[in-house]
């Protein structure tokens, strides 16, 4: 399987941290997670298709929001969302 490539705006990453706590060299790891769920966004969908990645990352639970871009997947925002992980936890039959 080939590795993915990533890319993303660093001004947008840095307002990332700030406002969520998550960089996006982080927020790639959860496309490691082998249980990740890929869900479409639409309700950012207007001009290009856009997908939320959810994915386990150390001990939390991570989505990311991104799009694919000339076979890049290009991320465009992160966090630990509640909704996130109630999806994953959904979706992997986890009961807390």
């Amino acid at each position: 399987m080939e590795t993915p490539t990533f890319d993303w705006d660093e001004k947008k990453d840095e307002e990332n941290q700030s406002k969520h706590g998550v960089s996006f060299s982080l927020a790639q790891h959860a496309f490691r997670d082998p249980l990740r769920v890929i869900v479409e966004d639409v309700s950012h969908s207007r001009d290009e298709d856009r997908f939320y990645c959810i994915g386990r990352v150390n001990e939390g639970i991570i989505t990311v929001r991104f799009t694919y871009r000339g076979g890049v997947i290009r991320i465009i925002g992160a966090g630990y969302w509640r909704k996130g992980k109630r999806i994953y936890e959904k979706e992997n039959k986890i009961h807390r």
